[in-house]
């Protein structure tokens, strides 16, 4: 069931959002599948991990970088590659 729901929210996001993509939608399905099996398995930190490999869409890193600021974002480790596809490769000192 909530493999069918995030393979929902992917598939809707991409189509009502359009940006920068550097992933295949079958690409952040695959990603979000086996995190969700390593959450079923009880590994959380493996979970989270794993999710930070799926890009994080520019419009909710701008929030971010607005409320928490860029350093959080920096140290964060997460997937910045359609933030920087859409924003330039310096986005987060400007």
């Amino acid at each position: 069931m909530l493999k069918t729901f995030s393979s929902v929210i992917l598939f809707v996001r991409e189509k009502n959002m359009p940006q920068a993509q550097t992933m295949t939608l079958d690409e952040k399905l695959a990603i979000s599948n086996k995190a969700l099996d390593l959450l079923d398995a009880g590994d959380r930190e493996g979970y989270r991990n794993t999710m930070k490999k799926l890009p994080i869409p520019p419009y909710l890193a701008k929030v971010l970088k607005e409320k928490v600021g860029a350093e959080i974002i920096k140290i964060g480790g997460w997937n910045l590659s359609e933030v920087e596809a859409e924003f330039g490769p310096n986005w987060l000192n400007a």
